[in-house]
């Protein structure tokens, strides 16, 4: 899998960073991606990337602040204009039907693919064969989430040659029993598929959040995670700015990493204040309390 940050900065676009939004190719599991968040001029940004409008399968939106939103609209229609009829799942709070709903409406546009619409809450929003996601409750002065991320755990290597060696041919069976599956003979003989089986792959977890002051959630929305990804709203010095505004600094961020335990932190979400000449030493403050951070820029590619 991979993270492309379409987005990294807050409340405002800036020449150097756009407002928020990021996609997660899902490469090596299936041919599509996710999106979450969706700011002004991200399909400008998606333009300039590999990301296409076609291969979006689900849309996560953190919460209903302008500077993660108001590119969706033009989003949709685009895809529509495109020509684009695969279904495509948008998950965000309570207004976000709303929000879809009166600016195509207003706008006299229409869409040419089936949208679903899922107004979430706290809790498991799906879990298929491959991943299981679940949204966190921030602390944010509107309704706003993080997203947790988890890929189930991939079966190990089948071993053909035992299976062989047992007087099994490959085909429909070798299927089966590389999936675990319990299978009876011709001859009555009862296969266990987790007998042939190697070592299961742990999956990744990525822990994405939307924008938040200091919360008890982050250390169970990123517990254990390999990758966090989280707002650096501020530099320490205007911690408690940030947080009257239901943000965070770079040193809260770094914490919230170290504290739930995750392996990898990627920060984003910096405020227009701050120059490309200013990264390194925001960068310097997270590291200061947990050394495996890095910070996101727009177009910034981090393979998982």
């Amino acid at each position: 899998m991979e993270l492309l940050f379409l987005g990294t900065g807050a409340g405002t676009p800036s020449r150097q960073r756009n407002v928020t939004s990021i996609a997660l190719n899902l490469q090596g599991t299936r041919s599509g991606c996710w999106l979450f968040d969706c700011g002004e001029g991200t399909q400008h940004q998606m333009m300039r990337s590999q990301v296409k409008t076609g291969k979006i399968e689900k849309i996560f939106i953190t919460h209903l602040h302008g500077d993660h939103i108001f590119g969706l609209p033009g989003l949709l229609t685009s895809r529509s204009m495109n020509g684009i009829s695969d279904t495509l799942t948008l998950y965000g709070p309570k207004g976000i039907k709303a929000f879809i709903d009166t600016t195509l409406s207003l706008s006299g546009s229409w869409l040419t693919f089936p949208l679903e619409i899922v107004e979430i809450a706290a809790g498991e929003l799906f879990s298929d064969e491959h991943f299981r996601v679940t949204a966190w409750p921030l602390t944010h002065p509107v309704e706003c989430y993080g997203f947790r991320i988890e890929e189930h755990d991939k079966p190990g290597a089948l071993d053909a040659q035992r299976l062989l060696a047992d007087g099994i041919k490959p085909g429909v069976l070798f299927q089966q029993l590389k999936l675990g599956k319990t299978v009876t003979m011709d001859d009555g003989r009862v296969v266990r598929g987790k007998d042939y089986l190697g070592p299961a792959t742990k999956g990744l977890t990525l822990a994405i959040f939307g924008d938040t002051s200091p919360t008890p959630a982050a250390a169970e929305l990123a517990a254990n995670a390999d990758v966090m990804v989280h707002e650096a709203t501020l530099e320490v010095a205007l911690e408690e700015k940030a947080n009257s505004r239901g943000h965070s600094s770079t040193v809260q961020a770094a914490t919230a990493a170290k504290n739930a335990g995750a392996k990898k932190l990627i920060v984003t979400h910096l405020s227009s204040r701050y120059l490309r000449e200013d990264a390194e030493r925001l960068l310097a403050e997270c590291r200061a309390i947990f050394p495996n951070t890095e910070m996101a820029h727009d177009f910034s590619l981090f393979r998982l």
